[in-house]
């Protein structure tokens, strides 16, 4: 797969993100002040005493310990930003594309420059790189897992910060186009924040309402003409799940908008929380509609956490083929359905086993699990123009890596 995914890589991709306007934010990171106060000490400090015994010219190598999906172009254009303010000569080699597939310990990327002015950045740098990699290869793996389905980037209310949430778009947005690019995935079109919407194709944040709106309306036909009412260009995409009437409250909002309906511009939008079942189901109707349905996805061996995801609780592949048969049934087959609540890679591979009719996911679970994974690495390999890195590290050196191309 990982053949596939970098002989696939093309200039197209590169193009593709420039014209996406990927350009880190003007934030104050950028600024010197603010790099000394967030730098580890021992690197500032030894900014200082290479500045009193002689500066020196170093090459950096960048790797991860864990298999990833390369997205450096967030990290390296604040490196390009900081080194122009400071009048600073940066020269960056790519070892892999945008959307490469990295294995563990390859190096990412080698940067040269003065030791004095990069060591000052190592620790700001590195905090830019490691997740977004692995925010990129998860976003990747659900985008594959399911191909024939859009997919919403909603990780912002997850994120701790805005510079995390920057990142995770980011990441969703090279991971998406690595799946449209390699595997002719549909991938993601959009997020759900406006700040980040630079990353997709789409240029405004997508978004109806959340369940807070439904308990202000008091019933979830009010919401979606309040809504229609507040943005009537805009598609309804009504949440049916507030009052566990899931089925019942997208059935009465079809028959109040079906013209709207007719013309497929109503999508319901289920976000049943794993407390319970969805309005009609149960552990054996559940059975019984993969049974009619999908009925290969429960043959098989078939761990608990995937049954759950296929005929459990919750947003399950049963439930939205539940809602699929009602809707039909009722005459509403133009209205698409949009699913959201936990899409990890599990649960998107569960949903395809079950073949399940779902248009457009919204997630945010592509973001980093174990965070110890997202640590990026550097090492210094050269120091002017002679080869030493530590003890163990011999394999960044450029002499004995072959993967280094432009």
């Amino acid at each position: 797969m990982g053949k596939n995914r970098n002989a696939q890589a093309s200039h197209s991709r590169d193009s593709n993100l420039q014209a996406n306007n990927l350009v880190y934010g003007q934030r104050s990171d950028s600024d010197a002040t603010t790099i000394r106060d967030w730098s580890d000490r021992y690197f500032s400090r030894t900014s200082e005493l290479v500045k009193r015994y002689g500066d020196c010219h170093v090459k950096y190598a960048l790797f991860m310990r864990r298999p990833i999906l390369c997205a450096l172009s967030l990290a390296l254009s604040w490196l390009e930003q900081v080194a122009e303010k400071e009048k600073q000569k940066v020269s960056i080699l790519r070892c892999f594309k945008e959307g490469d597939w990295v294995g563990a310990g390859e190096p990412l990327c080698y940067i040269e420059g003065s030791f004095a002015f990069l060591s000052m950045l190592e620790t700001l740098l590195l905090q830019k790189i490691g997740f977004c990699c692995v925010a990129a290869n998860n976003a990747y793996d659900v985008c594959v897992a399911l191909p024939q389905v859009q997919f919403l980037a909603m990780d912002a209310r997850h994120c701790a910060g805005l510079e995390m949430a920057e990142m995770a778009a980011y990441g969703a947005s090279v991971g998406s186009l690595a799946a449209i690019q390699n595997d002719d995935a549909q991938g993601f079109i959009g997020c759900s924040t406006q700040a980040t919407t630079r990353f997709f194709s789409n240029k405004e944040a997508f978004g109806t309402m959340p369940h807070g709106l439904i308990g202000y309306a008091g019933s979830t036909l009010r919401a979606a003409e309040m809504f229609a009412e507040t943005f009537p260009s805009n598609k309804l995409v009504v949440l049916v799940d507030y009052f566990g009437q899931e089925i019942t409250d997208a059935l009465e909002v079809c028959e109040h908008f079906v013209a709207r309906v007719e013309h497929g511009e109503v999508s319901i939008r289920l976000d049943t929380h794993g407390g319970r079942f969805v309005q009609g189901l149960d552990t054996a109707s559940s059975y019984a509609l993969l049974e009619r349905n999908a009925p290969k996805s429960l043959r098989g061996y078939r761990s608990e956490s995937v049954l759950k995801h296929l005929i459990g609780t919750g947003v399950s592949a049963a439930a939205v083929w539940h809602l699929r048969e009602n809707l039909d049934k009722a005459g509403y087959n133009k209205v698409s359905i949009i699913a959201s609540s936990g899409f990890t890679t599990e649960k998107c591979l569960a949903f395809a086993l079950a073949q399940t009719p779902v248009e457009i996911i919204g997630t945010g679970s592509y973001l980093p699990e174990k965070w110890s994974e997202t640590q990026a690495t550097s090492d210094i390999v050269c120091y002017n123009g002679k080869e030493r890195v530590k003890l163990g590290r011999e394999f960044l050196l450029p002499s004995k890596n072959c993967s280094i191309r432009e």
